[in-house]
Parts: C-alpha cells; sequence; structure tokens
C-alpha cells in the first residue's frame, strides 16, 4: 500500500509538475484511495502472502504482476462508473503501472532479505525436535532442515523412536542434527533444552504407544505435530494441518491468535523505549547511593530461563553485596518458600539501598531493556535461574511456554504471603490459559496500584 501511495504520487508530479490543468484535483487522489482499496481486498480474498518467503524472484515478480493487474481493472471499472475518467491521465497511469511494479517488488524482496535474517536468529527460530522410525529419520531430517530454514525453523534434535538405547555404539549426525536412540522418558530428558515444536512421524508404531509421549509434551506446554500417513489423494485438499509439507494432526495448548502476540509485542517495544527513558532518569539518583552504600558495580546480571528454555542475561539495578550468590548456599536453610525458589524476609545478602529499591521495585527498571530486547515481555510469568530451572519436571516446564514478564499474575495476587512454589506455578498456568491483551492490561494497572500503594489484589 505504500508503494501504492509513493508511486501514485510520483506519476502525478511528473504528469502536473509546473501545469494546472488537474481538473478536478480531489478525485484525482480518489483514484488512489480507490487503488488502495483493491489492494486490500485482493490481499484478503487471495491471500497471496501465504507462501511469501518460500517464493524466488521470478515467481515473486509474477506475484506482483498479478496483484497490479487485479488493482487496475478493479480500479478502472469503478472509475468508469462513476464517470471519474475525464479527469484521469492516460500518462498517469501508465508511468504507475511501472513504477509500482519495479517498487513493490524490490521493497518486497528487501523486506523478504529483513524478515528471513530476523527469524533465524536463537531467539526468534522455532526449535523443532523430530521423533521419528529408524527408516525415516534421516528423510525426516532433511526434509524439515531444507525446507524450514527459509521460515524460521530450526531441527535442533531428533530421536529414532524404534531403536533401543543399546544401538548407540557411534554418534549418529544428520547434518549438524544429534540423533538419539531410543524414546523411553523422551520428555523428562528434554526439560532443560531449549525447544519450541516437536514432530512425530511414526507411521507403523501404534499411535497408542505414543499418547503418553504426546501427553507429556502437553504438560510441558510444547506444540505437537503428529504426522499422519495418507494415501495418495490426488488434488483433493485435506482438512488436517500442514507442518512443513506434512500433513498433521496438531496439539497445542497455546492458541493464541498471531495478530494478538503481534499487538503484545509492539506494546513491549513501546513500553520497553519508555521504560528505557525512566531507567536513565532513575540511574542518575540511583547510581551514586548504590556505589556509596555498598562496593560493586550499578547495575547486576544474571543468567535466566526464557520462553521454552531460551537462555538469556538478565538486567536489574544491585540490591545486594556481590558475594550475595556465594552466601545463598549458606542461608538454604532458612528458606521460607516451599519449592524451587528462594525467599527470605530478613535476607542479610540486601543492602540498606536494596531494601529500599527493592520495596519499591526500583530495582526492576533495567529489565525495560531486557523487554525491549525481546528477551521478556511487560507482563508474563517470571523467568527462573538456571539452578532453578535443572530441577523442573514436566509440569513447571511449562510455565515457560510463553515469554517470561516483568510482571504478571503471581505479583498481583499478594506475592507476599505465597510461600509454595506450586502456588506460583498454578498462578502462571492459569494465566497462561486464560491469557489475552484484555488481561496484560489488568495486569499492569494492578501492578501500577501495588508499586505505588503497596498493595496487590487478594
Amino acid at each position: 500500500m505504500a508503494c501504492i501511495i509513493v508511486s501514485y504520487f510520483i506519476a502525478t508530479w511528473l504528469r502536473y509538475n509546473n501545469r494546472n490543468d488537474w481538473g478536478d484535483k480531489t478525485l484525482h487522489y480518489m483514484v488512489c484511495v480507490v487503488f488502495l482499496l483493491f489492494c486490500v481486498i485482493y490481499s484478503f480474498l487471495a491471500d497471496w502472502n501465504s507462501d511469501f518467503l518460500r517464493r524466488g524472484y521470478a515467481l515473486e515478480l509474477f506475484a506482483v504482476i498479478k496483484v497490479v493487474a487485479f488493482i487496475l481493472v478493479g480500479s478502472l471499472v469503478v472509475v468508469y462508473f462513476l464517470q471519474w475518467t475525464k479527469i484521469l491521465s492516460r500518462f498517469v497511469v501508465g508511468n504507475f503501472i511501472w513504477m509500482n511494479i519495479v517498487l513493490t517488488f524490490v521493497a518486497r524482496i528487501l523486506f523478504k532479505g529483513f524478515l528471513r535474517k530476523h527469524i533465524s536468529k536463537e531467539k526468534n527460530v522455532t526449535k523443532v525436535v523430530v521423533i521419528a522410525e529408524k527408516d525415516l529419520v534421516e528423510k525426516t531430517v532433511k526434509k524439515l532442515v531444507d525446507r524450514g530454514e527459509d521460515v524460521g525453523y530450526m531441527v535442533v534434535r531428533a530421536y529414532c523412536a524404534d531403536c533401543e538405547k543399546t544401538d548407540a555404539s557411534d554418534k549418529w549426525m544428520i547434518g549438524d542434527v544429534h540423533v538419539h536412540y531410543g524414546i523411553e522418558d523422551v520428555t523428562s530428558r528434554l526439560i532443560t533444552d531449549p525447544f519450541d515444536e516437536v514432530f512425530i512421524n511414526t507411521p507403523n508404531i501404534p499411535q497408542s504407544r505414543m499418547q503418553d509421549i504426546i501427553l507429556g509434551f502437553e504438560e510441558m506446554g510444547v506444540s505437537t505435530h503428529f504426522c499422519l500417513e495418507l494415501p495418495n489423494v490426488g488434488k483433493a485438499v485435506t482438512d488436517v494441518g500442514d507442518f512443513l509439507g506434512y500433513s498433521v494432526l496438531s496439539y497445542n495448548m497455546n492458541r493464541s491468535s498471531y495478530k494478538s502476540l503481534f499487538v503484545k509485542r509492539i506494546a513491549d517495544i513501546i513500553g520497553g523505549i519508555v521504560g528505557l527513558i525512566l531507567t536513565g532518569i532513575i540511574t542518575l539518583f540511583l547510581a551514586p547511593a548504590i556505589k556509596i552504600d555498598s562496593p560493586g558495580p550499578v547495575f547486576f546480571s544474571q543468567v535466566r530461563v526464557g520462553k521454552n528454555g531460551r537462555r538469556f542475561k538478565i538486567y536489574k539495578f544491585r540490591s545486594m553485596y556481590i558475594d550475595a550468590e556465594e552466601r545463598k548456599k549458606e542461608l538454604e536453610a532458612q528458606n521460607e518458600m516451599k519449592g524451587l525458589m528462594f525467599k527470605m524476609e530478613n535476607d542479610p545478602r540486601v543492602t540498606k539501598v536494596g531494601a529500599f529499591i527493592r520495596k519499591t521495585s526500583l530495582d526492576e527498571f533495567p529489565q525495560f531493556l531486557n523487554v525491549f530486547l525481546g528477551d521478556m515481555s511487560l507482563v508474563g510469568t517470571r523467568p527462573p535461574t538456571e539452578a532453578e530451572f535443572e530441577q523442573y519436571n514436566e509440569h513447571y516446564r511449562r510455565r515457560l511456554s510463553m515469554t517470561p514478564g516483568l510482571t504478571g499474575l503471581w505479583q498481583v495476587s499478594g506475592r507476599s504471603d505465597i510461600e509454595d512454589f506450586d502456588e506460583v506455578v498454578k498462578l502462571d498456568l492459569k494465566y497462561i490459559d486464560n491469557w489475552s491483551l484484555s488481561e496484560d492490561i489488568k495486569i499492569i494497572f494492578k501492578t501500577v496500584g501495588v508499586v505505588l500503594f503497596g498493595r496487590g489484589a487478594k
């Protein structure tokens, strides 16, 4: 649509520059509005971007020519019936056609390159684990690698479903993918690995044998695609889903709309920018206080575990003495939290300034950098430390099936009264299972109440 506007304005400038024979100038630009209208109609009816990343240069050019032809023919019909043809310059239309084709083609090629680079980054790529029969492992992995690299999918590990662990005399590699032998306890073996989805291709193994595995991945909050061995049905269209060229049944715990998630990410970027500006202002006052109160850096960083097991470095204003991590082992017996989290009301590792910035949540402000970078969201679940994550089971792992957040349902649900990690997990899963943009907005407002007035929902 941007290319249509630019092309039309340039074509208009070439025709009417320093000339005054426009006719009705308003109607002239209304033709551009009609062009935009038919662009929207074509996008809605044709779904012409469905294979955008897979198209080569020739197919992309052909697709652009088709959409420009549709826009032109449809618009000219409307212009004819509205009797606007008298104000329509053939010079403008002729130049608009070739300029719009060239500009749209170049813009889409450039955007395609940017998009491929973006979705192939470590934090954005969709990491897939493959489970397949011995005779199908190599074919399956190669096909998924070949089709997935252009659309943001990466095979990170494979399992031979009908192999025994005793077969593992040699390391089996398919390109960069390590193939493991056997699928006994496969979900528990994958708990601490970063991956997003699972693809199962086992047509000769009874589905009942795979049921517990699918349920295990469901418990972890991981999307699972079960390949269906369908007969050759020619051009008939099936009602099952498609996963990189395979017909599959997909089991998804999170059914969030990608459009809603896109809006959530835009809100995170805006919130991250505003938060970083506030962090810069706060740093001017807090940095000297932190340095005077105790020796050490102003900021504290630590590796945390994010969405589906990805590691990232979290940032905070330092609120503890620099030897806090070493002293934590001495204080484990005084942990007031039941389960995998550590909480101590009068923690001796906290500095005087640290106690203040923790009470007012000022220590959290540098995490707006994590929000802006996409490691975290404004609202989500709290990211665990690596030590905590190493102790997770399948049930706990599901709290990482969404991007972790700066605040969340647990933080606004009377967190000071919660003393059981299982209760934290329960609130996190409640948030994930009922996620919506409106729920995020409510939590943000409640968080403001907690920070400003020291109260949360009970």
